[in-house]
């Protein structure tokens, strides 16, 4: 589908409605492993639902988008909440089922940084976001069913990209705190994407009360070119590991650089005896029985490690990007197919998908 550039928002919106791609949801097998996605084609951007089942995988149902979407949240009533990746303007709530949808556009001073979650008792959503007059990152508090702003907070740092919703205690961080990755790198409303003054990084990861944004912690690595970027926690050893993305000017540097650190409630420990990755961790997830596994599609590969950083293995996978884990299983995007673990398999399709940095379970 080619949209045109000067097309309007509501005339995108109806285009991109009357074109939606919607094969038989009702014909995916039922033991089918379906991932919420995000994805590029040659010419246009898409969200949708994958089945992937033993050696095969293909599209269910699937939507244009008006640019690249990012974070993908499956929300309870099977709606999905995706957000515009940065620096982005919309926020779009879809029901594969119904294909029903919901267009949220922020307000022009702000734009979205890619993620949203949901508060445990489902009335609110959380979106990082970046006041462009500022390059401060905030966080908004936005009424579940409307989408709405209702108040925001600082982040205490630039670029914030994903949160979570701590499960447990952690050190001196009670259960339910929010953790926000500061990404630190600065951002103006004229350079969009572009990195610019990155001898001003200032990465950190931040734990701020749910109830009124009171800042209750702060950490940073050593290496000021360390991106802190997604977030993943790990029921087993209740930890939260972090995938990094490194912005050495020195191209070694870089190349050598880790793709992952931990936080157990002290400090940030990077990657221990890791290899070089070209510096680059797309997703993260925890592992089944513990740890974590970074994609690192700079590499083509999928590098584990466990639960203090320390690198274990990597599993060659060409262009490896979104992640998903549950019930003793992982899956990885990538070139060479769906990565299926602990089988060690890849599933494959007649479709060619640029798939994006993440993907969810249904």
């Amino acid at each position: 589908m080619n949209i045109p550039a000067a097309l309007s928002r509501r005339e995108w919106l109806l285009a991109a409605s009357a074109l939606a791609f919607s094969p038989s949801w009702a014909a995916a097998p039922v033991r089918a492993t379906q991932l919420v996605s995000a994805w590029q084609t040659a010419n246009e951007h898409r969200i949708g639902v994958l089945a992937v089942e033993g050696a095969r995988w293909s599209v269910q149902r699937s939507l244009a988008v008006p640019t690249r979407a990012h974070g993908l949240l499956v929300e309870p009533d099977g709606s999905v909440l995706a957000t515009a990746r940065r620096p982005g303007d919309w926020l779009l709530r879809w029901h594969p089922v119904r294909g029903q949808t919901q267009w949220h556009w922020i307000e022009d001073d702000r734009r979205f940084n890619g993620h949203a979650i949901a508060s445990p008792d489902g009335q609110t959503l959380w979106t990082t976001e970046t006041d462009l007059d500022t390059a401060q990152g905030r966080l908004a508090t936005r009424d579940r069913k409307s989408l709405e702003k209702r108040t925001e907070w600082p982040t205490h740092g630039m670029d914030p990209h994903e949160l979570l919703v701590l499960p447990a205690r952690v050190g001196d961080v009670p259960a339910g705190s929010l953790i926000v990755a500061n990404g630190g790198i600065p951002t103006l409303p004229e350079t969009g994407r572009s990195k610019r003054q990155l001898d001003r990084m200032d990465a950190s990861l931040v734990a701020l009360n749910p109830r009124d944004g009171t800042l209750l912690g702060q950490w940073r690595l050593d290496d000021p070119y360390l991106s802190i970027r997604h977030l993943a926690w790990d029921p087993h050893s209740q930890t939260v590991g972090i995938a990094l993305q490194a912005e050495h000017p020195d191209l070694d540097a870089k190349r050598r650089a880790p793709v992952v650190a931990v936080w157990s409630g002290q400090g940030l420990q990077a990657a221990q005896a890791q290899p070089a990755m070209q510096g680059y961790g797309g997703d993260i997830c925890a592992l089944p029985n513990g740890g974590f596994v970074v994609s690192c599609p700079r590499a083509d590969a999928l590098a584990l490690f466990g639960a203090d950083g320390r690198w274990l293995q990597n599993v060659a996978h060409r262009e490896a990007y979104a992640l998903a884990s549950d019930a003793g299983h992982w899956w990885a995007s990538g070139t060479d197919g769906v990565w299926c673990a602990p089988e060690g398999t890849a599933a494959h399709s007649g479709e060619r998908l640029q798939i994006d940095n993440h993907w969810t379970l249904v």
